[in-house]
């Protein structure tokens, strides 16, 4: 697309940040925009490759080629309505994604991927500025009410879409804000909050209503969601996280990531806030307010959610950082294990390591330690001894004899994944069915549960995953419930694109 040439002339480019020794002293987004040269040659280097393997590597659809084309030409409103025709949120995306549409890339073969999320990223946010995006209201009404509990992307993604058909919709959020991860999980550095609220007020001004401060269950009864709505989405996400019993578990110095964040995502958001006044529903509680200053902070966790922790850490004044990983590290390129267009298990070195962080891998801690007041002061590690399975991927370990060591913390993050939504809330008492692993059972054929009004979209459903994952479970789940309430629907899905051959 674009230019024929343009992958052999243009190598990749990534935009300019800002020094690592500024960005460390506030919460700002750091990563610049393109020049309008740089923009065109990225957008250039877009193959015509017959079958862009871009399309099946994000979980969106989006039309790449085409998006990249139109770009090319420099006409941005084509470029942004055939971005937003298969995503409601590319400036989420265009920040936090992981690019799955990168690794897929054919370029990718023998060269570096086309820069997607940069270019994705700058659309919308070009589109913002010449004030294409517009509030775009439903033209008639359906009669129908709808219910969405939680306001993470999932949630969004859905109101959003049965908002546009001409629903009414009605999104509960028990925090402060609508955003649940993005705006509580994310930090500012990787996403501004102003963002969000952007995109928020856009919504409310297209018809879609916010209550916060609600948590279902306690502040008003599920039954009463079923009797007042004809149709219910739960999308509250996946909230429970992975935990390590071992000794000395207890001791004070010893949190979760999600409370690490939450709080400092708070306090960058109204430095004056009382923590402990807004401890709110079941579950967020803390004891104290959670600081790295001055600490050395262990993050237990090699994933996003660690690097987040790490980034924070070094803005709250850690003395030291270190990063620990179960997993051995892994290679910089493609194996023969992992060709292309297989998604790779690469070594990922995030922004927020390049700002400070000591990283060791295949680490397993044994226990925590603390002194006579009951906090933490130090954590005992063994290294761990890996084998490969068939498949190249690590498969089985053991530990290493006299390799344990004591590692000297005053603050360990456990950043360890999640394993399914809170079921006391009201899950556990309705009977709605879970599977296996504890998330909420519903089909991806239908996103239906058990009872036949509700629905359940994002990680509440799948298990933790990524917010492009949840952008598109909410789209998904939206069709199946407007197909559910009225017979039929003419809302964007993968398996029933309207752009399909645009």
């Amino acid at each position: 697309m674009g230019k024929p040439t343009g992958f052999i002339e243009f190598t990749r480019e990534l935009p300019k940040k800002r020094p690592v020794a500024e960005r460390r002293n506030d919460y700002r987004e750091f990563v610049e925009r393109y020049e309008d040269t740089t923009l065109n040659r990225q957008a250039a280097r877009c193959m015509d490759c017959g079958i862009p393997f871009c399309h099946n590597g994000c979980p969106l659809g989006n039309i790449i080629p085409e998006f990249n084309d139109a770009v090319y030409r420099k006409n941005w409103y084509e470029a942004y309505e055939i971005l937003t025709s298969t995503n409601n949120f590319p400036e989420f995306t265009g920040r936090i994604c992981p690019a799955p549409c990168e690794t897929a890339c054919v370029l990718g073969i023998n060269q570096p991927a086309i820069t997607i999320e940069e270019i994705e990223r700058h659309i919308i946010e070009i589109a913002f500025d010449k004030g294409y995006v517009k509030p775009r209201k439903p033209n008639m009404l359906s009669g129908k009410k709808i219910a969405i509990v939680g306001s993470g992307p999932a949630g969004l993604a859905a109101a959003a879409q049965l908002n546009s058909v001409g629903h009414t919709v009605t999104v509960f959020e028990r925090d402060e804000k609508p955003g649940g991860l993005l705006r509580y999980g994310i930090p500012d550095f990787k996403l501004e909050k102003w963002v969000i609220d952007r995109r928020v007020d856009l919504m409310k001004e297209e018809g879609v209503q916010f209550k916060c401060n609600i948590n279902v269950g306690t502040d008003i009864t599920f039954g009463d969601l079923l009797r007042e709505y004809h149709a219910v989405v739960l999308a509250g996400g996946s909230t429970v996280p992975r935990d390590l019993p071992v000794p000395g578990r207890e001791l004070n110095g010893v949190y979760f990531a999600m409370q690490f964040l939450k709080q400092s995502n708070m306090r960058v958001d109204n430095p004056k806030v009382d923590l402990l006044q807004k401890r709110g529903y079941p579950g967020s509680d803390w004891a104290e307010e959670i600081m790295a200053t001055g600490k050395n902070v262990v993050v237990i966790g090699g994933g996003d959610t660690g690097s987040d922790c790490v980034g924070t850490s070094n803005r709250h004044g850690a003395t030291s950082i270190t990063q620990f990983e179960l997993m051995p590290m892994p290679p910089e390129g493609r194996t023969t294990h992992m060709p292309w267009p297989q998604y790779p298990m690469l070594l990922k070195t995030t922004s927020s390591h390049e700002e400070g962080c000591e990283r060791q891998w295949a680490v397993a801690t044994k226990r925590f330690i603390g002194d006579e007041n009951g906090k933490l002061k130090a954590l005992e590690t063994v290294e761990l001894e890996w084998k490969s399975g068939p498949d190249g991927r690590p498969a089985s370990f053991v530990e290493k004899e006299g390799s344990n060591k004591i590692i000297p913390c005053e603050l360990a993050l456990l950043a360890m994944g999640f394993l399914h939504p809170l079921h006391e809330a009201f899950i556990s008492e309705t009977g709605i069915a879970l599977d296996n692993r504890g998330n909420i059972q519903a089909p991806e054929t239908t996103y239906q549960t058990n009872l036949s009004k509700v629905f359940a979209c994002g990680d509440t459903r799948r298990g933790q995953s990524l917010v492009v994952w949840a952008i598109s479970e909410g789209r998904e789940c939206a069709r199946k419930v407007d197909e559910y309430l009225m017979g039929y629907s003419l809302l964007e899905s993968k398996e029933s694109s309207m752009t399909a051959h645009y």
